[in-house]
């Protein structure tokens, strides 16, 4: 199943907030999305009901297993994209985050794979 953008984005999110401080709540990810409560509540259900992610008695938000791969893969590619965007191209830290946000989602496997192919390249290995 592939999961829209905007999803996708939460579960990088949600890995991110996680990783910096060992917990996230709705509003956590309300702030660094900087999106209402009422977009939160709605995307934490889809996310939910996809089996992305559980959330506690707390309501604290963790990842599922399939939602810690999917964000890991996600957050990899915008990793990787971002990286090859700066030293491949001499795109600027900047933009090439912000562009890397975006490519992230549309790239194809086989795209990816030519990108970490030069970014080794670039990079002597």
């Amino acid at each position: 199943m592939r999961t829209q953008e905007s999803g996708e984005d939460y579960l990088e999110t949600i890995l991110l907030l996680y990783r910096k401080q060992g917990y996230v709540r709705s509003t956590d990810i309300a702030n660094a999305m900087n999106y209402t409560k009422a977009s939160i509540s709605r995307a934490v259900k889809i996310l939910k009901d996809a089996d992305y992610i559980y959330m506690d008695p707390n309501k604290m938000i963790f990842l599922t297993e399939k939602g810690e791969k999917k964000a890991l893969e996600i957050y990899e590619r915008h990793e990787v994209i971002s990286e090859f965007l700066i030293k491949v191209l001499g795109v600027d830290p900047e933009t090439a985050d912000h562009d890397a946000c975006h490519m992230e989602h549309v790239v194809s496997a086989s795209t990816f794979d030519g990108i970490k192919r030069m970014l080794k390249e670039a990079d002597g290995k």
